[in-house]
């Protein structure tokens, strides 16, 4: 019978998991160059393998044979089932956010909030990050192009409730910035100062506002 077990690690779309020798993809899940990612936002599960019934049978001989798929624990990714008098939370000034970015323009960028602090939102809410925001130093130096892309993932910190429509963030703080991104070749980039990301299997380097510790 196969066990379950439920990390206590929440998955964001497009985190890595692991290598597809140790890990079956599962649901939530999808494979890029033998890794396995995460496809949506929602707590990480690992699902042991079943057990043969009865006592293994004794090998005279040692041979070392590749493990199969079926003997690999099965990793997937679960949205997290809100009860229904669950009370809906609202970013507020203050609070620590992670989004993604879906839109880029000359002055802002256009971001959807995920997660508020620890809790996953049951509904995506749209912030503003504006060139103004992006960092503390040299504002008038800032290209919103060269501080993210769509698709990147973004630590911010809410500032203002801005309008109905939009959330205004910042990422003006050291820790503050993109956490993860994507290269235009399609592969999963890693920091490499303040300021770039590279990508590593084509060696090239992308400008981001990068969050700290890279």
């Amino acid at each position: 019978m196969a066990s379950t077990s439920s990390s206590s690690s929440m998955a964001i779309p497009g985190q890595f998991l692991g290598p597809t020798s140790k890990f079956q993809p599962g649901p939530g899940t999808h494979i890029h160059e033998s890794n396995l990612f995460s496809s949506l936002l929602g707590v990480v599960n690992i699902t042991q393998p079943a057990k043969a019934p009865g006592p293994a049978k004794r090998l005279n001989k040692i041979i070392n044979t590749p493990t199969t798929p079926a003997e690999l624990p099965t990793i997937s990714v679960l949205r997290s089932a809100g009860s229904s008098d669950k009370r809906e939370v609202l970013p507020e000034v203050g609070n620590i956010v992670l989004c993604r970015v879906i839109r880029i323009m000359p002055r802002q960028a256009v971001v959807a909030i995920l997660i508020c602090g620890e809790t996953v939102l049951e509904a995506e809410w749209q912030g503003l990050i504006r060139v103004q925001d992006v960092r503390a130093t040299e504002k008038d130096r800032v290209k919103i192009y060269d501080s993210f892309r769509p698709g990147d993932v973004v630590r911010a910190e809410v500032i203002s409730l801005g309008d109905q429509a939009s959330y205004y963030l910042s990422t003006a703080r050291n820790e503050l910035g993109v956490i993860m991104a994507t290269s235009e070749a399609g592969n999963t980039m890693y920091p490499v100062n303040w300021k770039e990301y590279k990508d590593p299997e084509t060696g090239l380097s992308e400008p981001r506002k990068v969050a700290k510790p890279y």
